[in-house]
């Protein structure tokens, strides 16, 4: 193997790690807020629901 092959295997490796990231961060944000929430046009919207704080 010749150093290109080394770098094409490599890249494919992070396509494939990072692809798995992203799939993660979608299944992580899609059961943590709701889907109007996060279709909505209001800025601040999601951080103003974090910052809600109850006594």
């Amino acid at each position: 193997m010749d150093v290109w092959n080394i770098l094409e295997y490599l890249a494919w490796a992070l396509s494939i790690m990072f692809g798995a990231l992203l799939l993660l961060d979608l299944v992580r944000i899609d059961t943590t807020y709701d889907n109007a929430l996060l279709t909505s046009s209001r800025e601040g919207e999601i951080e103003a629901t974090q910052e809600r704080h109850t006594i």
